[in-house]
């Protein structure tokens, strides 16, 4: 069986996979820009939003940062993978980009 992964023949957001007389390339995991494998253990860097944190990259908690990132009045935090958004608090609605009581 020749490596046809020697030759680095995928892009960069994928990893390659040898397999018995050809190859496939496989996606990396979305916390990766760039990997070597499968899995959040095998980036080569982390995408913006995650932490390298014990050797994985690992979503960071925007909502739980020191600074709030969600500053206007009556609004709430929610934590998405590799970010994070800004929804009114319960008994508010969105009003031309302000949170005002329903």
């Amino acid at each position: 069986d020749l490596d046809e992964c020697a030759a680095s023949p995928c892009k960069d957001h994928q990893y390659c996979l040898n397999t018995d007389g050809s190859f496939s390339c496989k996606a990396c995991d979305g916390s990766c820009v760039g990997c070597t494998g499968e899995g959040s253990d095998k980036c080569k860097t982390c995408a913006s939003g995650y932490l390298k944190e014990d050797e994985k990259c690992t979503d960071i908690d925007e909502c739980n940062l020191p600074e709030k990132v969600c500053t206007k009045e009556n609004q709430d935090c929610v934590n998405t993978s590799g970010s994070y958004k800004c929804v009114c608090s319960e008994g508010f609605e969105d009003k031309d980009g302000t949170c005002v009581q329903t």
